[in-house]
């Protein structure tokens, strides 16, 4: 397991006790009064840290910022209190690498566990019978809070060492941990996989960061943890790199954030942010329903076109020539010089509002030499008998009247990416205008009226905000900010100055040093500035521009062009990783294949790593499944499933009107055998949430929202609507299908695809 005289962090072997479930309590116990100094020590140090007084506020600062590292440290060794220990490699040489969440050493700083994502440690995850790296003996070790309760060998050098069956706790039952896991009851959230990272899932968690790296793999292959777990790894392996940038990690709804949000701070990591699309644009709510007609138009990569017309045709040019009145004077603006102004100010290439006021500047001088020329003429035929201070009063009294004022709004207003598109969407014209590439009907699915806002919406406003840049208000708020500190600092010298004794001669007080020697209320201010001390995610989410070190996608196939761009735009060095599974692809917007999905933005900057085989759903749950996966596309192949129940999928034909009853009293009876998902059209998912309100443990969902969700028991309803209820009823039925980890059962009608299938229990 060692390479060259590169040191890999091995424990001591020493003394070894014969029976394996004491021999890993003692190493267990060594291990947590490890993580019990750790932990007391940085208590300590924040608890003295939090004692230092101090006045000088760069000290403040500096002793804040070691307060927030200590209480980072703290939140990691506190995460890996659950499942501290789980595996063991032991190697030729006889030394012996135990490995964990987290890395601790001894009060030598000798190592005594490696974290699960060190080099050190791929072995236990990748190592087989075959190409054993070195490992003769792999051993997972199962614990509840401090205590070892399993033990589990595989012997991957049989032909040195056969397993001993005289000894508790051993033999070749590599699969035994994985399968416990697999078959235990679910909580409502996402658990960390450490303990039973597979040698396929280990080689894409452990890829490389630069490039994007597309993960394609059906239900229930884990590349949802897949991917948290390279969350984890990467931020452990380039924190240096990754730490100050956080990732993104991009969800298909709040449900699914909710079932994964557990994930990566018991791994020990914050630096993440887990959003929506919806909530990619700060301090926007995007809850508004919508037809997913609208949706799909919206998500068009036309539509990028169709926003960046819509920019330009804010930049005015009249038909006909305008006239303005200033105090009496009549001045004229022509189209022509209108055109030649916007054409030059378009060619610096910058944003709406960045190039606003070069516009304003030349439309404003070219009013202002009409007055001037009007006003200051010498009746005698010389020159303009206005100076330049004349000039300067002129344009000022130009600027200030209300007419121009409305005119330069008219001809290049200063816009925000929400007025664009609410003025976009309210005006039939401005549309026809934008998007004559758009069918009238395409168009008509764009036209609304109000304020609100639809998750589609999202990715246009954020072109829009890109387009449009910065509209100014953020710096008026922060420098009336600053201009309100400043007067705050001004005011506290001012109270200084009077509060001076005034004993002095006028010799001895020239030679006091008072506060105004030293510092001005600008300097003052400053000083007292408040530091930042939100969290790297709560900084990332409140600024639109911010760039992330990599970008994490579920659901991937789920994403329409445009929110491909606004996803893009937040990682311009593309370091991302993309899971999802095409065959999955609910949205009518969404990719059918990834070279469709990812090519509009990425082209074919992207690798493909694939994964086949379903450590959720079980087999017979699968052979149903399959059947609609081959209606989906026939040349399609379901992940192979790991493991049976023995349960078959059932089916109730129970007409409409009792469904809900009928599910109510079902879902009571297979809350026993633990989380239960009902996922019904959307149709009836209203009176299917009453129905079962009363119940715990019962969850109830529409197809789109059970994407990336599981269950112990999952009962489809309505199968039938499910199905032609949108373009893609396939494949939300597949998605609907693929949510269990142990019982399935449907009610109502069955569609033609379910009906014909031998996979039921023909008892039921």
């Amino acid at each position: 397991m060692s390479s060259g005289n590169q040191r890999v962090a091995f424990y001591h072997k020493g003394f070894e006790l014969p029976n394996p479930l004491q021999a890993e309590q003692f190493h267990l116990t060594t291990f947590y009064a490890a993580l019990d100094t750790e932990r007391e020590r940085a208590e300590a140090r924040t608890q003295d840290e939090q004692l230092v007084r101090t006045r000088n506020a760069q000290a403040l600062h500096q002793r804040d910022g070691r307060i927030r590292e200590l209480n980072v440290r703290l939140a990691r060794l506190n995460s890996a209190e659950e499942g501290l220990y789980f595996g063991r490699l032991d190697d030729a040489g006889g030394e012996t690498l135990h490995i964990g969440r987290i890395g601790l050493h001894d009060a030598d700083y000798e190592p005594l566990l490696v974290d699960w994502r060190a080099p050190a440690a791929r072995p236990f995850y990748v190592a087989t019978a075959v190409a054993n790296e070195g490992v003769v003996r792999r051993r997972h070790i199962q614990t509840r809070l401090r205590t070892v309760i399993d033990v589990q060998d595989e012997h991957l050098d049989l032909d040195r060492e056969a397993p001993d069956a005289s000894k508790p706790g051993t033999g070749v039952m590599g699969e035994a941990v994985l399968l416990a896991a697999l078959n235990a009851r679910r909580t409502g959230r996402m658990e960390s996989i450490v303990q039973t990272i597979q040698a396929d899932q280990d080689r894409i968690i452990r890829s490389e960061l630069p490039g994007i790296l597309v993960v394609q793999g059906g239900p229930g292959t884990g590349k949802t943890a897949i991917a948290l777990h390279r969350a984890a790894y990467l931020l452990y392996t380039h924190r240096e790199q990754l730490e100050k940038r956080g990732i993104l990690v991009v969800g298909p709804n709040p449900a699914f954030l909710r079932f994964i949000g557990e994930v990566l701070p018991s791994l020990g990591e914050e630096g993440v942010r887990l959003v929506t699309v919806a909530e990619l644009m700060p301090g926007l709510t995007a809850t508004r329903p919508e037809d997913a007609e609208s949706a799909e138009v919206k998500g068009r990569a036309v539509m990028a076109e169709v926003i960046a017309k819509a920019v330009a045709d804010r930049q005015w040019v009249p038909e006909r020539p305008i006239q303005v009145t200033v105090d009496r004077t009549v001045l004229r603006l022509d189209p022509a010089y209108c055109a030649d102004v916007r054409a030059r100010v378009r060619e610096r290439h910058l944003t709406h509002n960045q190039a606003r006021p070069f516009f304003l500047t030349e439309i404003v001088d070219h009013l202002t030499d009409q007055y001037a020329d009007l006003i200051g003429a010498d009746p005698l035929g010389g020159e303009n008998l206005l100076d330049e201070y004349d000039l300067a009063e002129l344009r000022k009294e130009v600027l200030a009247e209300p007419a121009v004022q409305a005119l330069l709004d008219q001809l290049w207003p200063l816009l925000g990416p929400q007025r664009l598109l609410e003025d976009l969407y309210g005006d039939e014209d401005r549309l026809a205008l934008a998007a004559p590439q758009l069918s009238v009907l395409d168009r008509e699915h764009l036209l609304r009226y109000g304020d609100d806002w639809s998750p589609s919406d999202v990715p246009l406003l954020d072109e829009a905000a890109e387009l449009l840049g910065d509209d100014g208000r953020d710096a008026a708020r922060e420098k009336a900010a600053r201009a309100r500190a400043i007067a705050y600092a001004q005011g506290s010298l001012d109270v200084l100055t009077g509060s001076a004794s005034t004993d002095f001669d006028d010799e001895d007080e020239s030679e006091v040093l008072t506060a105004r020697d030293i510092l001005d209320a600008g300097m003052l201010a400053e000083r007292y500035e408040a530091e930042d001390d939100r969290t790297l995610a709560d900084r990332a989410g409140a600024d639109r521009r911010w760039t992330y070190g990599h970008v994490i996608v579920d659901e991937a196939q789920e994403l329409t062009p445009m929110a491909w761009r606004a996803i893009a735009r937040r990682c311009p060095l593309r370091s991302m990783t993309m899971v999802g599974d095409v065959a999955q692809t609910g949205a009518v917007g969404g990719g059918t294949s990834w070279e469709g999905a990812l090519g509009p933005t990425f082209g074919d900057r992207w690798r493909l790593a694939e994964l086949t085989l379903n450590y959720r759903t079980p087999a017979e749950v699968m052979e149903l499944a399959g059947d609609v996966l081959r209606a989906v596309d026939p040349r399609a192949k379901a992940p192979h499933s790991v493991r049976s129940t023995g349960v078959k999928p059932w089916h109730a034909d129970i007409a409409a009107a009792d469904q809900a009853a009928y599910v109510q009293k079902v879902a009571a009876e297979e809350t026993q055998h633990g989380q239960v998902g009902v996922i019904t059209s959307r149709s009836r998912l209203e009176l299917v949430q009453e129905a079962v309100s009363q119940l715990s443990d019962v969850t109830v969902l529409s197809a789109a929202g059970a994407k990336g969700l599981e269950f112990d028991s999952v009962l489809v309803v309505d199968p039938d609507g499910i199905l032609i209820e949108s373009p893609r009823g396939l494949r939300d039925l597949y998605v609907a299908l693929t949510r269990c980890t142990q019982r399935l059962g449907v009610v109502g009608p069955l569609p033609e695809v379910l009906h014909s299938s031998t996979a039921w229990d023909a008892r039921r």
